[in-house]
């Protein structure tokens, strides 16, 4: 019998939220240490997104159990319909086709590729996605190219004042 843990996704509820803000405040520092320190700022994702997040099952965790103890690996938001933010793009998408969202991606670092795997489930239930990431994001946009994201171009987010440009990206599982 093998002690290795299994790593499975579920969807968050109110009672991951804690732990949900922690590795949010991870990924923050991590941002920050690695040259990106404005595209989550002090503050993002806010408390209220998260929270909305949770409430409209749009948040997704890859846990795994250790010790008989559950452990957040990631998170992200998986949000279906039309994104508002991708209407206007400086480039072009790969095409029109119905497509699900990845924001809010965060990691906790207690494995790695714990992103790559969140980013290869989606593909692997969804078939047509897109992301962006700030253009200081290295790391991201490696796991997105690596991940054979097609760079599509330039949006900009309309919920924020500043600093708002971001690096759109889209794979579609023919």
């Amino acid at each position: 019998m093998s002690n290795a843990p299994s790593r499975h996704f579920r969807h968050a509820t109110m009672r991951d939220f804690p732990q949900m803000q922690k590795i949010y405040a991870h990924a923050r520092e991590l941002m920050a240490r690695n040259g990106n320190p404005t595209q989550w700022g002090h503050t993002f994702p806010r408390e209220e997104v998260i929270l909305n997040d949770i409430a409209q099952g749009r948040t997704m965790l890859l846990v795994d159990t250790q010790n008989g103890h559950e452990r957040i690996l990631a998170q992200f938001a998986l949000c279906t319909g039309e994104d508002p933010t991708y209407k206007t793009i400086d480039g072009a998408w790969l095409d029109d086709d119905t497509y699900v969202t990845i924001h809010r991606i965060a990691s906790s670092g207690l494995v790695k590729h714990a992103a790559r795997d969140c980013i290869r489930w989606a593909l692997k239930h969804y078939g047509n996605v897109r992301a962006d990431t700030h253009p200081n994001n290295k790391a991201m946009q490696h796991v997105l190219e690596t991940s054979g994201f097609a760079r599509c171009g330039l949006i900009q987010l309309i919920d924020r004042p500043t600093d708002t440009t971001r690096i759109a990206y889209q794979r579609h599982e023919w």
